[in-house]
C-alpha cells in the first residue's frame, strides 16, 4: 500500500533550535540596543540644548570668550566659504548650459544658477564648510579638555563648562553664518556670470534680466533664514560630540568625524523641513507663482 505524501512542511529537527533561537535572540538584542542608544542619544542631546539655551538666556558670555570664536568661525572660514561658491557657480553654468542650449533657452541661465545657489546651494554650502572647518575642530578642541580633565578642572572651580565652552560657539555659529552664506551667494553668483558671460558668450543684458524677474527677495530671505537653524545644528551637535568624547585619541578622533557626519545629516533633514515649511507659508500668503518682493 503506497503512502499518501503529507502536506505538512517538514519540521526542524530539534538539534537546530537551539542555535536558530540564540540567533534570533541575538538579532534583537542588536537591534533593541541601537533603538534604545538612539532615544538615549535624542534626550540627552535635547536635555544638552536645554541648558545650553537657558544659559543663553540668563547669562551672556564675557566679551573675551565671545570674540576669539567670532573670528574662528567667521573670519578664518571667509576665504574657503568664497572659493567653493566661485567655483560651485561656474561648475552650474557648465553643467546647465548644454541643456538650456539644446532647448534655445540659454539666456535664462542666470535665473536658474542665481535661485539655485540664494534658495539652496549658498546656505547648504555655506553650512557645510562651517561642519567640515569649524564643527570638527570645535568637537576635536572640546573632546581633547574631556580627556585631559580640563572640563572637570572647570567645575572644581565653579564655572559651568556649558556656558563657558558651548555658548560662545553657540553664538558664534547662528550669527556668523549668515554673513558666510551671504559671501558664497555673492561669490557664486559672480562664478555663475563671469563663465556663463565670459566664457560662454551669453547676452550679458539678458542674463542679468533674467535673474532679476526670476530671483526675488523671498528667495534671498528663505536661504538666510535657513542658515540660522544650520549654524545652530552644527554646534549642538559638534559640542555634544565633544563633551561625550571616548578617553584616547582614537575617541577624540571618532568625536570629530561623528560632528562633521551627522551635523550634515542633519543639514539636510532640518533644510527639507524648513522648505517644506516656508513653501506653505508662502503659498498661503497668496504669492505662488509671482514675485513677493
Amino acid at each position: 500500500m503506497s503512502s499518501v505524501p503529507s502536506s505538512r512542511p517538514n519540521k526542524i529537527p530539534t538539534t537546530e533550535l537551539p542555535g536558530l533561537r540564540d540567533s534570533l535572540v541575538r538579532w534583537v538584542s542588536d537591534w533593541g540596543g541601537l533603538v534604545v542608544d538612539a532615544m538615549t542619544t535624542v534626550g540627552d542631546m535635547a536635555i544638552f540644548t536645554y541648558r545650553v539655551f537657558l544659559w543663553l538666556f540668563t547669562s551672556w558670555p564675557s566679551r573675551g570668550t565671545i570674540l576669539p570664536n567670532f573670528y574662528q568661525v567667521g573670519v578664518l572660514s571667509l576665504p574657503v566659504v568664497a572659493l567653493t561658491g566661485t567655483f560651485i557657480g561656474m561648475v552650474l553654468a557648465n553643467q546647465s548650459y548644454d541643456q538650456f542650449r539644446d532647448i534655445g533657452l540659454e539666456n535664462q541661465l542666470g535665473a536658474v544658477i542665481n535661485m539655485s545657489l540664494v534658495r539652496e546651494l549658498g546656505p547648504v554650502l555655506a553650512a557645510t564648510m562651517l561642519a567640515g572647518r569649524v564643527g570638527s575642530s570645535m568637537a576635536a578642541v572640546i573632546g581633547t579638555m574631556r580627556v585631559t580633565e580640563q572640563i572637570d578642572a572647570l567645575i572644581s572651580m565653579g564655572a559651568n563648562p556649558i556656558r563657558y565652552l558651548v555658548v560662545p560657539r553657540f553664538l558664534a555659529c547662528i550669527m556668523l553664518i549668515p554673513a558666510l552664506t551671504i559671501m558664497a551667494d555673492f561669490m557664486g553668483i559672480v562664478g555663475g556670470y563671469f563663465y556663463s558671460v565670459v566664457m560662454l558668450g551669453i547676452d550679458h543684458y539678458q542674463y542679468l534680466n533674467n535673474s532679476r524677474q526670476f530671483v526675488g527677495g523671498w528667495d534671498f530671505f528663505m536661504g538666510i533664514f535657513k542658515s540660522f537653524f544650520f549654524g545652530g545644528t552644527i554646534a549642538i551637535v559638534s559640542c555634544y560630540r565633544g563633551f561625550h568624547c571616548q578617553a584616547g585619541a582614537e575617541g577624540v578622533g571618532r568625536a570629530a568625524t561623528a560632528a562633521f557626519v551627522i551635523s550634515f545629516v542633519l543639514i539636510l533633514v532640518v533644510d527639507l523641513m524648513l522648505n517644506i515649511l516656508l513653501n506653505a507659508v508662502y503659498t498661503s500668503l497668496g504669492f505662488a507663482g509671482k514675485k513677493m518682493f
